[in-house]
C-alpha cells in the first residue's frame, strides 16, 4: 500500500493518490507508506516494439524477457508488440515485466521481409484466411508488411492487391481486431488506406490528402522516428539497387516535416521505438523528444507515449479502481521531457520497480 501527492496528468491537478492491491484509488488507504515525488504520469506505452527481435532474427523466449525488462526500466509499461516471430504469451504471465498486447506474426510474401521474421504465405490471396487466423490468435491486432523492396524492379512496392486488401481487413474487423502495416513507400498508401486499415507503421510516404482522410477516418500513424534514422545506412547498403537506395534517403529527408503535417491535419500519432533488430530497447524517450522535435508539443508528445496512447489501446491511465502503473517524476515532463530519464518510482502492478 502507497500514498503519493503529486500533479497528476494528464488533468495537471495535484492531488492525494493512494495504491491499495495493485489498484489506484482517491480514497485513503490506512498505514500506506508515502513516496516522494512530485508528478504523477500514466505509464509509458511503446507502440510499436519487438520483445523477441534481436540484431540476427528471432530470440529465445529468455532474451525477449531482458528485451522487455530494459524497455520497462526505461518507463515503458505497455507494449503493442507489433509483430514477433515468437510466441510470447508466457511473458505476459509475469508481473514483473511490461504489459504486452501481442499482434502474431507479421503477414507477408517470400522474400518480401526480413528472413525469418514473418509469416510468408504462397500466394497473395491467402492474406484474409491468414487475417483470421492471426486475429484469433492474437490481442486484438494484425500485423501486414503493406511494402518492402521488389528486387524485380529495384524499388519498394505494394505486396498486396486492392481488393484482397479490402477483404481482408474485413475479416479482421468482423473478428474484432484491428489492423496495421508496415509501409514506407507511396505506392502502397492508397489501398490500405481504402481497405480501412486502422493503423499505420512508418508511413514515410504520406502525402498531405492523405493526412487529410487518415484524420477523416481516425486512422492512427506510429511514426517511429528514431528507427528512421537507420535509412541513410539501408540505403549505402543497397548498392545494386540505385532507386531503391535514392528513395529510402528521400524519405528520410522528408520524414520530420511529413510527421509535422500529420500532426497539424490531426492524425492520431502515437510514439513506437521500433525497438529490435535495429534500435536497442529502452529508448522510447529518445523517440518521444523525436516527436517533439518534428512539430508535437512537449504535451502533445508525451500523451502520444501515455495517456492518449493507453486509451486508443484500451488501458486507463491513473483512473479510480485502474492498475497502478504509473511514474512518479521529480519534474513535470510537459516542461521538460528528459524528466523521463530520470523518475524517482517506476511503479508496475502496483510494485515499485526502483
Amino acid at each position: 500500500m502507497y500514498h503519493l501527492r503529486g500533479v497528476v496528468l494528464p488533468d495537471g491537478v495535484e492531488r492525494d493518490v493512494w495504491i491499495d492491491d495493485g489498484r489506484i484509488t482517491f480514497e485513503p488507504v490506512e498505514g500506506a507508506r508515502t513516496l516522494d515525488g512530485a508528478f504523477l504520469v500514466p505509464g509509458l506505452v511503446d507502440a510499436h516494439c519487438h520483445p523477441g527481435i534481436g540484431a540476427d532474427g528471432p530470440t529465445t523466449l529468455e532474451q525477449a524477457s531482458e528485451q522487455a525488462l530494459r524497455d520497462r526500466d526505461a518507463g515503458t509499461l505497455l507494449i503493442r508488440d507489433c509483430g514477433l516471430p515468437i510466441d510470447v504469451r508466457p511473458l505476459q504471465q509475469r508481473d514483473d515485466l511490461p504489459r504486452i498486447i501481442r499482434s502474431g506474426q507479421h503477414l507477408t510474401l517470400p522474400k518480401r521481409y526480413l528472413p525469418g521474421l514473418g509469416l510468408e504465405l504462397d500466394h497473395p490471396d491467402q492474406l484474409p484466411d491468414a487475417v483470421a487466423a492471426q486475429a484469433a490468435a492474437g490481442d486484438g491486432w494484425v500485423k501486414l508488411v503493406g511494402d518492402w523492396i521488389d528486387r524485380s524492379v529495384g524499388d519498394l512496392a505494394p505486396l498486396w492487391p486492392d481488393d484482397v486488401l479490402a477483404e481482408a481487413v474485413k475479416v479482421a474487423h468482423d473478428a474484432g481486431a484491428r489492423v496495421t502495416a508496415h509501409v514506407f513507400g507511396e505506392a502502397a498508401l492508397p489501398g490500405l488506406i481504402e481497405a480501412g486499415i486502422d493503423c499505420l507503421e512508418h508511413g514515410t510516404g504520406l502525402s498531405p490528402d492523405q493526412m487529410a482522410e487518415l484524420a477523416r477516418r481516425g486512422t492512427a500513424l506510429v511514426p517511429t522516428l528514431i528507427n528512421i534514422e537507420n535509412f541513410p545506412g539501408i540505403a549505402d547498403r543497397a548498392v545494386r539497387y540505385p532507386t531503391y537506395a535514392a528513395h529510402m534517403r528521400a524519405l528520410h529527408a522528408g520524414v520530420y516535416d511529413m510527421v509535422g503535417a500529420a500532426v497539424d491535419a490531426g492524425v492520431a500519432v502515437y510514439a513506437g521505438s521500433d525497438a529490435g533488430g535495429m534500435v536497442e530497447h529502452g529508448r522510447l524517450v529518445d523517440e518521444i523528444e523525436a516527436l517533439h522535435r518534428a512539430g508535437m508539443t512537449r504535451e502533445q508528445a508525451l500523451a502520444a507515449a501515455s495517456w492518449a496512447a493507453r486509451e486508443w489501446l484500451g488501458f486507463e491511465g491513473l483512473a479510480e479502481g485502474a492498475s497502478a502503473d504509473l511514474l512518479v517524476l521529480d519534474a513535470d515532463p510537459r516542461e521538460d521531457l528528459s524528466a523521463l530519464r530520470r523518475p524517482r518510482h517506476i511503479i508496475l502492478r502496483g510494485v515499485v520497480i526502483d
